[in-house]
Formats: C-alpha cells, structure tokens, sequence
C-alpha cells in the first residue's frame, strides 16, 4: 500500500501519469493499476482520468493528504528504526531560498560534527517551490521566508532577520553615500533576482510603495550571476545584509545601508507538521535552534 501511495504524491508532484511513473520507477500500465487498486479498496474515484491528468477529485484530495501524512510516517519510521541499529544515519534534503543559501552551512556543518553518518542535498527554490516541495515529501526541510507568504502546516523556527543593502559601484552616483532611500533605486541601473522569487517581490513592493516602480535591466534567479555583474563596476543590486557581510567586497564595490523606510523580513527552517517527524528531522530542528539563539546574539536591535 505504501507504494501505491507513493503513485499519488507523485501524481501531485508531476501532473503527468508517465512522469508520475517514471518517479516512481514502474511503468505506467503498473502505476494506473495500483491508482485503480487504492480506488477499488477505498470505494473512491480519486484520479480524473482522461488521456491526460486532470486532477484529483475532492475525494482524491483528501487520499492526497492522508498518503503524505501515511508515506512521512512510514519514513519517520524506517529512520527510527536504523537510528536504534546504528545510530542516526540517511540523507537529509534541504530546500533554501536563493538568498539565505549562504546560511545552509551554518546549519550543516555543525549538524554533522554530530552526526557525521548523514550526508545532505542542498537545493535552491523559491519561497513558494520550498513549500511545494515540502508537501510532496521531494525534501525534508526548507529555509524560507516565515512571515510573507501562508506557510500551511508546518513547523517553524525562527533564525535571522533579512535586512537589505545596495551593492554599487564607489565611483558611481550613489558611491559616496552613508545610505539611500528605496525610491532613490529607481535612478540607476539595478540587476535584481527574477519575480518568482519573493526577494524580488519585496523590492518590487517597497519601490512602489516609495514611487519608483523596480526595472531592472537584467533578472537572474541566481545570486551567483548577479554578484558577478556587480563587480564588474557597471551594475547595482539590492542585496541582503547576510550576503554583503559574508563576501569580501573590492575596493571598486561599496555595500550601503538602504533607509526610509528600514525594511527586515523572518527567515527560518521550515519542516512538516506531523505527529511523527524522523529522527534526522528532529535533530535538524535542535540543531536549528542552537543556531537560532547564536544568531540572535550577533544581530544588531532594530
């Protein structure tokens, strides 16, 4: 039963029946059987069928949450019980927003002084595919905005607040000043994250808030990329505090406070609300919190 299961939450995950079983590892003749299999033992149409996905149907919803709920805890299981064999081992798969990936070491690395058997998977996504992907079990956790966006049901812990800084050139227009106001970005060529990501949104919102609308010149999804066009001199960005204070900026480079109005927004891990969470879930959660209360004793009052 479990594996049929396992056909559902893939079937959400991929909207496509060849896709879904292809996940999965069985063809698609096996997949539909099995889906056919849980309908017949359910006495419950779950799949709309048709020569392509259509989605589920309201009681196929519901089968969706309790094999998320069934499959996690199967897991949670599986985890406990090897921890009691030989201590906590496995693969631990983390989700993090573009803009903290530079806090994914912060949480790993002393997470496996620890618990030197678990090897990890770090992904980027956006704040919304963190969540997606938390809900169909593709990862174990996520690090993501917590006040943004409705996070659904899941556990929090709060680590940082993101605050943000204007990366320019010190030869240009803004170059020798103490800080800067949003509406001021709006007068000079910016690079920004693309507008999937809820970085981009925040700018986005607090430069219409102050009447002058974000147009970028260029977008990227990866903070890599825009990094690289602001060292060569001829590009701004707005990034946030705990990149800018984590790189070594050339002297050509200047990191500036950006003001009225001073903007912070929660970061956090993020795991699922269960009633039985893995053990390697469990440990990243107190490990999260030890780093939680080292952060809170190095940031700056608001």
């Amino acid at each position: 039963m479990i594996d049929k299961l396992n056909y559902v939450i893939a079937l959400a995950r991929e909207q496509h029946f060849g896709r879904a079983a292809e996940a999965c590892g069985v063809t698609q003749p096996t997949m539909s059987a099995g889906l056919k299999q849980i309908e017949e033992q359910l006495g419950v149409v779950i799949v709309r069928r048709s020569s392509r996905f259509q989605g589920f149907t309201p009681e196929g919803e519901h089968v969706l949450a309790w094999a998320r709920r069934i499959v996690g805890d199967a897991k949670a299981m599986r985890q406990d019980l090897d921890a009691l064999k030989r201590g906590l081992t496995g693969h631990l798969r983390l989700a993090i927003i573009p803009t903290a990936l530079s806090m994914g070491a912060a949480l790993t690395t002393p997470f496996r002084d620890r618990h030197p058997g678990v090897r990890f998977s770090i992904i980027s996504r956006s704040s919304t595919d963190v969540l997606k992907e938390l809900s169909n079990l593709d990862v174990d956790a996520g690090i993501t905005y917590l006040e943004n966006e409705p996070l659904g049901g899941v556990k929090t812990v709060p680590l940082y607040h993101e605050g943000y800084r204007l990366l320019t050139a010190a030869a240009g227009p803004m170059g020798g000043r103490t800080s800067v106001s949003w509406r001021e970005l709006g007068e000079i060529p910016l690079c920004l994250l693309t507008p999937d990501m809820q970085n981009r949104r925040i700018i986005d919102q607090m430069m219409h808030d102050s009447h002058a609308p974000a147009a970028p010149l260029l977008e990227s999804n990866s903070i890599t990329a825009l990094l690289s066009h602001v060292m060569t001199g001829q590009w701004s960005s707005v990034m946030p505090s705990t990149i800018t204070d984590s790189i070594l900026l050339p002297a050509h480079v200047r990191s500036i406070p950006i003001q009225a109005p001073t903007v912070v927004h929660l970061i956090g891990l993020v795991v699922p609300q269960r009633y039985s969470i893995s053990p390697l879930t469990n440990a990243l959660v107190r490990e999260a919190e030890r780093l939680a209360i080292s952060l809170q004793t190095q940031e700056p009052e608001r």
